[in-house]
């Protein structure tokens, strides 16, 4: 078995793990509105922004083509993290439901 080569690998690791919901930081990290943050994720320059007008915060992917607008990543907020998700397909990342107690039979 050869060794692959290392951008080889980097990309097959890269498309393996890219799909699904990734940690970015604390909601805290963006205190106010206006506040930002870019991290790089698999290697793609993400910016994580908290809005002026609602308080929410998005996330966009930053292009490096010229002339390029930023492109909407989908971000969610669960248990106060903030976390990005850069597969366009349709991953919902759920919070776990509170079970209903079934009533006993006497």
């Amino acid at each position: 078995m050869s060794i692959p080569e290392d951008t080889t690998f980097r990309r097959e690791m890269a498309s393996a793990y890219r799909s699904g919901w990734h940690f970015i930081d604390l909601v805290t990290a963006l205190p106010g509105p206006g506040d930002s943050l870019m991290v790089t994720l698999f290697g793609e320059p993400i910016l994580v922004v908290r809005d002026d007008e609602d308080d929410d915060v998005r996330a966009f992917r930053c292009l490096r083509k010229p002339r390029g607008a930023p492109q909407p990543v989908r971000c969610a907020i669960r248990y106060g993290m903030i976390f990005v998700n850069l597969d366009q397909r349709d991953h919902e990342l759920i919070e776990p439901e509170a079970v209903p107690a079934t009533p006993r039979s006497a």
